[in-house]
């Protein structure tokens, strides 16, 4: 009788999703794959501690920095569920596989799985940078243990991020707004976007003027434009020679004025238009090489040039596409490429444009980074051979094609000839009357062999500069040779401030800087717009007034913080802490503590000796003699000193849309005018005799009445009479309506009628529109308009209506997506209160900032709505208890040890321990013990949710 051995059954274990669903579809026979969903435990808020821990050593940071900088991890409440999941799954495994991303977050989420689930069957560590069947069988014939020193890396920079966050944060609070937060490399960030806006106040713009002119051969023929250079031999001023008070940096440069210019025109088209001669020509080879293959930060850059997306919405793009298998890993620091990738390259290269396009040897391209550490190739088309965009453009939608194509082009375009040509340049002399003498330039350059512009030419950012560069042809001329003016015209210019930062120069001037790692860059900038400190005006970030002054405190009072060349070498120490050149807790004592042997003063010490902080001050920017702007609780305004003694300054409102640089003094005076003295009378109440006024406040125009004084003084503690206002409609301007509007709007809400129970019907304007109410039962209005006009017979048809939810009437869907993969139900995307969402019928999501109704896919819905399904139910408050519950103390176990998986050529395999300082765990093991240092960035996580994706076949079961 023979028996059949039983075929050994693999958990692999990847944080997202969709990348579960990649997979499984590789991997043979035994093999099951499940999604973490991102971390499964963090760091908890002191709030989330166990009521016994919250005034111990770790009550403050969840960290206890007297003890070697021991962390208290708690498992994700929404994460328990999948906690559970992953232990039913390992009962019926015999090896685990921790197949998450690379990189250090990733390498974290694989040591916390560990930690968390505790295998008793081998544990192997599975790692690739793009999802393809090679590269999935690469990766399981190659496992290793999980690197340590990665996890030290990401979790020293969640410790750094934490001490730092809850330190400094708090001092926000209490001096400009609560709520708002610092960060190590946000709070830098925006102090970069902030000195630009006040480069932008302080510009003193200068005028210059030129000559718009072109020449030609003396028949006429073969014009080309050129530029007006010298006057009698002395250099003629261009907007470089201009600082930014609007002075000349070059006495020696001369500046042509309108009236200069104009005469200098005239002359040239009439007596010395053919008074020219070339008095040089020279021409020189160009050659120029192709940008480098992709990394984080230049995708991010060339995404936001070339397609216009944000940082945010081209990292998710990639990331969808890493997952799908179309590119590789989308976090990485390094621009080299495999061998097999620059053979694919090379490939496509010849096929496609041909064999003249290829370089006699390939490309090698080296990091610029000093620590290339978040992958080990540079982001391309992912397999041995690539997808050309023609083959994936049906399986992909909008956006990811086109970061596709951009991903193709550039990773192409690397491994191509250079572009070759010459470069021309001819100089003329026009003689002018008594004397005097004008020179002019042209230069062009030709394209004689277009090598890899071919296929891609990098974006450039916007330039402060003119610039009249370009590939242009010139006419063959000789020196000596006479040429005639064909047009002059005086073309005048005025000196331009500092460009705003993007999206994308941001990102660039954060790398050239060494700040932050690229791989980061796009939450960072997401912070800031989350937190009101910068906003968008089409693709420039413009600081908000908050902004000004939180970088102001964090200037004068947490400046080492803030400062370029500190944070920077920060980065630069986290590095040597990965590569185990730096003690974990011998650096974080000296940033905490502070390190007498580098007069480095410690955070702690810092904050505890802030001393007094003018809160006024801080929020305060001078615009004008006797005006300021305040930052309030509530927004910016302008504060006018009062002419009269004792007399409170008056306030005047800022329109949210103004930016900080075109608050000019000249401005501020126009809006304190405008304005008046706040009030704009309108007349007499008939009925109460009160004065009428119309007001513009923070949330728009309004008007109200004004109350007479009492006659006698209110008793302590008595609530004084408030006035009515109303909003004014959109439709209403505030510095036209007139009184009958404005009774019309403090009546409401009106009394449109009764019901058959004698129940009144009211029209009011509320936060979301105007609505009918009866009762409890509220019914949209379409128009504000009919809150004055709607009649009681409209009303009670509107009542008899079935009521749609939200008191709106249903409206069609937005658009049809298909079967949401995981409840098997219709999705579509609607239109709701807070903006269009996505829902199966069950459950809904809201669609994110970055994505848009055209462009949201069944994919991107089902992730959504798996996020929104793995959070569950929003928690209602429990009511207070009338008799407190027995306490009881929760008991601490001892420390686990860290454990990594551990390879071994043997049959029965088992985890290699490494011992480390106690780590302390919010599970039934609360302290995991760890010696080295941890990096943070912030914590990842794919929110979604997934069962196990199950693969069988009849195939042979692939095994390491």
């Amino acid at each position: 009788m023979t028996t059949t051995e039983k075929k050994p059954r693999r958990l692999v274990i990847v944080e997202s999703p969709t990348k579960a669903r990649t997979i499984v579809g590789y991997l043979g026979d035994g093999y099951d794959v499940e999604a973490s969903v991102g971390h499964i435990r963090d760091l908890p808020t002191p709030s989330e501690l166990p009521a016994d821990m919250k005034k111990g050593p770790y009550g403050k940071f969840a960290v206890d920095v007297d003890n070697n900088f021991d962390p208290y991890y708690r498992i994700d409440p929404g994460k328990k569920k999948k906690v559970t999941e992953l232990k039913r799954l390992l009962k019926d495994a015999d090896e685990l596989y921790l197949a998450t991303d690379e990189d250090r977050e990733g390498e974290a989420i694989a040591w916390h799985l560990l930690e968390v689930l505790k295998p008793k069957i081998p544990v192997k560590r599975m790692v690739f940078h793009e999802i393809t069947p090679e590269a999935i069988d690469r990766a399981l014939e190659n496992t290793r243990d999980i690197d340590t020193s990665l996890v030290d890396a990401q979790e020293t920079r969640r410790i750094l991020d934490r001490l730092y966050g809850y330190e400094v944060s708090p001092v926000l609070w209490r001096k400009i707004r609560a709520g708002l937060s610092a960060g190590r490399v946000q709070s830098v960030a925006t102090r970069l976007v902030v000195e630009r806006e006040r480069e932008r106040m302080a510009f003193v713009p200068a005028d210059y003027w030129d000559l718009d002119i072109d020449l030609g051969l003396p028949d006429g023929t073969n014009p080309f434009a050129a530029n007006l250079t010298t006057l009698d031999g002395s250099r003629v001023a261009t907007g470089r020679d201009f600082n930014d008070k609007g002075e000349l940096k070059n006495s020696s440069a001369t500046v042509v004025d309108q009236v200069r210019a104009e005469s200098l025109a005239t002359e040239l088209n009439g007596s010395a238009k053919d008074a020219l001669t070339v008095t040089a020509v020279e021409s020189k080879p160009y050659s120029r090489r192709p940008a480098a293959p992709f990394t984080t930060s230049t995708l991010q850059q060339e995404a936001g040039r070339k397609l216009r997306m944000s940082a945010r919405q081209a990292m998710r793009t990639a990331q969808s596409l890493y997952e799908h298998g179309y590119i590789t890993y989308m976090r990485t620091d390094s621009s080299a490429l495999s061998g097999q990738a620059i053979a694919a390259a090379r490939k496509q290269v010849t096929e496609l444009y041909g064999p003249e396009f290829v370089p006699q040897s390939p490309r090698q391209y080296a990091s610029k980074q000093k620590s290339a550490q978040e992958a080990h190739e540079a982001i391309r088309p992912a397999g041995d051979s690539f997808r050309t965009p023609a083959q994936v453009s049906k399986q992909l939608n909008g956006d990811e094609f086109r970061l596709y194509d951009l991903i193709w082009k550039r990773t192409v375009a690397s491994q191509m000839a250079d572009a070759k040509g010459k470069t021309a340049t001819i100089k003329v002399s026009a003689a002018l009357a008594d004397g005097h003498e004008a020179g002019f330039s042209a230069s062009g350059t030709v394209i004689t062999f277009r090598g890899f512009l071919a296929a891609y030419e990098e974006g450039q950012d916007a330039s402060r500069y003119d610039t009249k560069s370009g590939e242009s042809r010139l006419p063959q001329v000789e020196e000596g040779q006479a040429l005639s003016v064909v047009k002059a015209e005086a073309d005048g210019h005025t000196t331009a401030p500092p460009p705003r930062f993007t999206e994308a120069s941001l990102v660039k001037q954060l790398e050239e800087l060494g700040i932050g790692r690229p791989s980061t860059y796009a939450a960072t900038i997401s912070v800031i717009q989350d937190r009101g400190y910068v906003t968008t005006r089409g693709n420039a970030l413009v600081p908000s007034w908050l902004a000004f002054s939180v970088v102001r405190l964090l200037e004068e009072h947490f400046t080492g913080l803030v400062d370029y060349a500190f944070t920077a070498d920060l980065e630069s120490e986290l590095d040597r802490i990965a590569m185990g050149e730096e003690d974990r807790n011998d650096w974080l004592a000296g940033f905490y503590f502070g390190d007498k042997g580098q007069d480095r003063e410690g955070l702690k010490a810092i904050v505890d000796d802030l001393g007094d902080i003018d809160a006024r001050e801080v929020n305060t920017v001078a615009i004008s003699e006797g005006v300021n702007l305040r930052v309030g609780r509530y927004g910016p305004y302008l504060e006018v000193a009062s002419e009269k003694d004792g007399e409170d300054p008056k306030r005047v409102s800022v329109p949210d849309d103004l930016a900080p640089d075109e608050l000019t003094a000249a401005k501020a005076a126009e809006l304190i005018e405008s304005q008046g003295d706040g009030d704009r009378e309108l007349g007499v109440d008939p009925e109460t005799g009160h004065t009428i006024v119309a007001k513009n406040g923070r949330f728009g125009p309004y008007v109200s009445e004004v109350l007479p004084e009492p006659a006698e003084k209110p008793k302590r503690g008595a609530k004084k009479p408030k006035p009515r206002t109303g909003s004014l409609f959109k439709s209403m301007d505030l510095n036209s309506i007139d009184l009958e509007t404005a009774l019309k709007l403090l009546s409401l809400p009106r009394v449109v009628g009764q019901d058959e129970e004698g129940t009144d019907i009211t029209a009011q304007n509320g936060r979301y529109g105007p609505y009918l109410k009866k009762g409890t039962d509220s019914r949209s209005l379409t128009d504000e308009e009919q809150i004055f006009n709607i009649t009681l017979e409209e009303a009670l048809k509107i009542y008899s209506e079935p009521k749609q939810r939200g008191g709106r009437r249903a409206a069609a869907p937005l658009k049809e997506l298909g079967e949401d993969p995981e409840t098997k139900k219709p999705v579509v995307v609607k239109d709701g209160r807070f903006g269009p969402y996505v829902t199966d019928g069950e459950t809904n999501a809201t669609l994110r900032k970055d994505d848009s109704v055209e462009a949201v896919t069944l994919e991107r819905a089902a992730t959504l709505l798996a996020e929104k399904r793995a959070k569950g139910p929003a928690k209602k408050k429990a009511p207070a208890k009338k008799a407190p519950a027995k306490k009881t103390t929760a008991a601490k176990t001892t420390a686990a040890k860290k454990t990594t998986a551990a390879k071994s050529t043997a049959a029965k395999k088992s985890t290699t321990t490494k011992s480390a300082a106690s780590k302390s765990t919010g599970t039934k093991t609360t302290a995991a013990r760890k010696t080295t240092a941890a990096k943070s960035t912030a914590s990842k996580s794919t929110g979604t949710k997934t069962t196990a994706a199950k693969k069988t076949s009849t195939a042979k079961p692939k095994t390491p």
